[in-house]
């Protein structure tokens, strides 16, 4: 099972910090329309506008709005493992407070961490409930695609944690979970607009289920 590459959406990399932060304004832009007017609607001089950047800073970065939905998915990948990350940073930290030593909480605090913090950005990040990570665009397509790019990434971020190594049957067992997750918190959230708990937490219970199997 061969890692899925990063997807890279822009024609040139801000070098420098002016640039940088001009990139920034144009995603936050894309996320607050996609909100607002969806993705159908949405448009390369509407982002430029609504972002206070000549149309032409827009083209400097992306050929069209694909690309751009295909960035603000990859800035919430980095976002959300940066989140996770300080989470465990901080649980690790309790963790060893309590137990007088070093140490994380285990694949179950990791667990928590990673569904948490991807509901919080579910709830709360412009624009994600249309693209997450990757796979909802055009609206209402899943791809397999960004789920295995996310498995990537918490077997990196996490076999340290609960230590384990990186290898291909860890990588299966989050892809697996990732893909549960996946198909559970999109239902809750069809149900209801925050996500119904109900829904959630059978989602929580079950995935603390096959992980116990697999990780204990």
């Amino acid at each position: 099972m061969k890692p899925v590459p990063e997807a890279t959406s822009l024609r040139r990399a801000p070098v420098q910090r002016r640039s940088a932060e001009r990139l920034t304004r144009i995603l936050d832009a894309c996320a607050d329309l996609l909100d607002e007017v969806g993705y159908d609607d949405l448009s390369t001089r509407a982002v430029a506008q609504r972002a206070g950047v000549p149309i032409g800073s827009v083209y400097r970065f992306f050929g069209n709005k694909r690309q751009m939905a295909d960035a603000l998915a990859g800035r919430n990948l980095e976002r959300f493992t940066e989140r996770v990350t300080e989470r465990l940073k901080t649980a690790g930290g309790e963790a060893a407070s309590r137990s007088g030593g070093g140490g994380g909480g285990g694949w179950r605090t990791a667990m928590d961490a990673v569904l948490d913090e991807y509901l919080v950005m579910k709830r709360t990040a412009p624009g994600f409930s249309l693209v997450d990570f990757g796979n909802q665009i055009p609206v209402g397509t899943r791809h397999a695609e960004p789920n295995h790019r996310v498995a990537d990434r918490l077997t990196e971020m996490l076999s340290g944690y609960i230590d384990r190594e990186p290898d291909e049957d860890l990588r299966r067992t989050f892809l697996i979970a990732v893909e549960t997750a996946d198909t559970l918190v999109h239902l809750a959230f069809r149900m209801a607009p925050d996500g119904d708990e109900k829904i959630i937490e059978e989602a929580r219970e079950l995935l603390r289920a096959y992980l116990s199997r697999v990780l204990d």
